[in-house]
């Protein structure tokens, strides 16, 4: 026991040691989604605009896929607590408790929450030889076809899987759901009329939208947006959905039990980066918005995921779907 004890000294004192000259090397941060998705392209982002404020050591993107987030998010939980791993997750750390059985982590307490980045606004689209042109006929045609309708999504726990959850939560309705390997076939298959309507990210469906390929019927804030294409769009809540409100946010983290002097300077050069003019711009680029409010800290960070958790899990848990 006592050399157990030993031990952990020794390791305390050799991570407080690491973190007078944090950092020295490279940082890593590890996106739990394949290359080249909107997550990604957030992280890339990141990485150059808290380079500098990190004393400009090289932070490099590590891709690891796979089981709604969790495979990746577990291999962030296992890393050295040192502050050279860090993990991106989307709005997965609030639906990997219900979505997936065995979570190898816990999520409110197997992660130093760092501070949220961004929330991305989501669309209700159709395809294009949808007879309805506004949201009211639309739920119309839904309750006259809903025995025979598709509805698609990325796959299962991806954002547009999520959001179709809960329309059909909403509006109390089971469609056919079709799920596909990521959100570029299930919108070729939209426009094609393969399927017939989809909940998904401005950041992929705004281009669509704009080249009339698919029909918008509404989006997920509570407020109107602002992007030219999308303003006259109404809210779902406005359209009579009240209360009903999804962004897909990212936010970032690193292993239970890193330093509380790294966390500092990590939370110190995530702000400074979300005031970045070129990250703010490259990040309105793809539909987000950067978050400015006091969410950008740690303890509103972990309540906001704590009260998205409370929020998902029912849908869920009542869909009874599973990313195994």
């Amino acid at each position: 026991m006592k050399q157990l004890f030993t031990f952990v000294a020794l390791a305390v004192a050799a991570l407080a040691s690491h973190a007078s000259d944090y950092p020295s090397k490279p940082i890593s941060i590890i996106v739990p989604f394949s290359a080249g998705g909107p997550t990604d392209r957030v992280a890339r982002d990141l990485a150059e605009a808290m380079r500098k404020p990190m004393g400009g050591v090289s932070i490099v993107v590590d891709n690891v896929a796979g089981a709604g987030s969790s495979i990746g998010s577990a291999k962030a939980a296992r890393a050295t607590p040192d502050g050279y791993t860090v993990l991106l997750n989307h709005i997965g750390m609030a639906t990997m408790p219900t979505l997936v059985r065995n979570l190898p982590f816990k999520v409110d307490s197997d992660f130093e929450y760092l501070g949220m980045i961004n929330e991305v606004p989501m669309t209700l689209v159709t395809k294009p030889s949808m007879p309805a042109n506004n949201y009211k006929e639309l739920v119309t045609w839904i309750g006259q076809n809903k025995s025979s309708i598709n509805l698609g999504n990325a796959g299962v726990g991806s954002a547009s899987h999520l959001c179709g959850l809960l329309l059909q939560s909403a509006l109390q309705t089971d469609m056919t759901t079709v799920p596909y390997k990521g959100a570029a076939p299930a919108i070729t298959d939209l426009i094609g009329g393969q399927i017939d309507l989809m909940c998904d990210q401005t950041t992929n469906t705004t281009s669509q939208i704009e080249a009339k390929k698919v029909k918008a019927f509404a989006v997920t804030t509570s407020k109107r947006l602002t992007t030219p294409s999308l303003k006259d769009l109404p809210t779902l809540q406005e359209s009579g959905l009240k209360g009903f409100e999804v962004t897909i946010w990212h936010g970032l983290y690193a292993p239970k039990g890193t330093p509380p002097e790294i966390l500092a300077k990590l939370n110190s050069a995530l702000k400074t980066a979300l005031k970045d003019p070129d990250f703010i711009k490259k990040q309105e680029g793809l539909g987000a918005v950067v978050v400015a409010d006091k969410r950008m800290e740690p303890a509103e960070h972990k309540k906001f995921v704590l009260a998205e958790i409370a929020k998902w899990s029912p849908i869920i848990k009542a869909a009874g779907v599973y990313a195994d």
